[in-house]
């Protein structure tokens, strides 16, 4: 079996090509990346060390495509992940398309040409704003909860989202960059009859993510949080309540590891893949935890909204489940460990992998 990753230096691209390695060692591994993302470069020689072959190449560039040779599985983890993406100061909106939708169709023209099937990684940002914003919350003294008095809303419960909550617009530019990703790799899927298995992620976390403000949440906050950097709340009152689940990236990889291996047609290809309502945690709960661990540190608060924030997001892993009887192993509060050990650690970790 050959297995090809792009964006394979990224946080979740390495981790994936990672546990392959280890718990399929007969597959081969390769991969790509850009090393655009600051500190992608240090997981180069890692994954060479481990016998996975990396090479540079950017998924917008279509040339870089053409001397790559067969394989019988992509998986795409290649994106500008941001939500702000193409609307903050760095990145224009035309970069972020580019990236994250003009690159998928290269993506699939190069497994139609070689006739591989494709695990596109998606997002829990393709749901829409206003629905999330509009979701039935009550406003608890550390977090937002569901209300569960009120009349249910399709596609979303206690329980988190699935895949028939509203994809309607606005999504931000990288949730319309995916969402649209998704619907080109289901034409190719149909058109050119290779597989595509679609799993929209909720936050990926673990040691070693490059975490920021914007995305990588999870690690971004420990991480700041033990070196004492200034950190705040935005929005929502600055009371930090509001709330996300937390997947390992292993466990992501122990479901890719089903889907590769699935052996007849499936009725359904696309996924919600998430930490789900067992593995939530506001911004306010996490911090209550960094004080334990690390002591106390002020956060400030800044009640003004930002752009495409939004206050509950967690994954309905139900359709998931019923179809690869899979779950979530890593409880988040183990996962915040490990990001946190990682930290003591690496006391400049956020140094390495922030833009200057």
């Amino acid at each position: 079996m050959k297995l090809f990753v792009t964006g394979i230096c990224g946080f979740v691209g390495s981790s994936l090509a990672s546990w392959f390695r280890e718990h399929r060692p007969s597959f081969k591994i390769s991969g790509i990346d850009n090393f655009v993302r600051p500190g992608s470069e240090m997981n180069r020689s890692i994954l060479r060390s481990r016998g996975i072959a990396v090479q540079h190449g950017d998924v917008r560039n279509a040339s870089d495509f053409e001397n790559l040779s067969a394989v019988d599985w992509v998986i795409d983890t290649a994106a500008n992940p941001s939500v702000l993406a193409g609307v903050d100061s760095r990145t224009s909106s035309r970069q972020a398309i580019e990236h994250n939708l003009f690159g998928t169709v290269n993506l699939l023209e190069y497994c139609k040409r070689v006739d591989a099937g494709l695990i596109l990684l998606s997002t829990s940002r393709v749901y829409s704003i206003p629905a999330l914003a509009g979701l039935p919350l009550i406003k608890a003294k550390h977090a937002f909860e569901w209300d569960n008095t009120v009349t249910p809303v399709q596609g979303a419960s206690a329980n988190g989202l699935t895949t028939e909550f509203s994809t309607s617009a606005p999504v931000s530019l990288y949730g319309s960059t995916k969402l649209a990703s998704e619907f080109l790799a289901l034409e190719y899927k149909h058109s050119f009859s290779f597989p595509v298995w679609i799993n929209r992620c909720g936050v990926i976390a673990g040691a070693g993510q490059f975490g920021t403000a914007e995305q990588g949440i999870f690690s971004y906050w420990i991480n700041a949080y033990a070196q004492k950097h200034p950190l705040k709340y935005i929005g929502f009152d600055g009371s930090g309540r509001q709330v996300r689940d937390g997947l390992h990236p292993n466990d992501l990889a122990e479901l890719i590891a089903q889907q590769i291996e699935y052996s007849q047609a499936p009725a359904v290809t696309t996924f919600n893949v998430g930490g789900g309502s067992g593995n939530t945690m506001s911004l306010a709960q996490l911090t209550s935890w960094c004080a334990e661990r690390f002591g106390k540190h002020s956060v400030e608060s800044e009640p003004t909204p930002r752009l495409f924030d939004v206050p509950w997001l967690v994954m309905d892993n139900g359709r998931t489940t019923a179809q690869f009887n899979w779950r979530p192993k890593r409880d988040l509060l183990s996962i915040l460990d490990e990001i946190a050990n990682h930290a003591q650690r690496n006391p400049n970790w956020l140094d390495l992998s922030s833009a200057p």
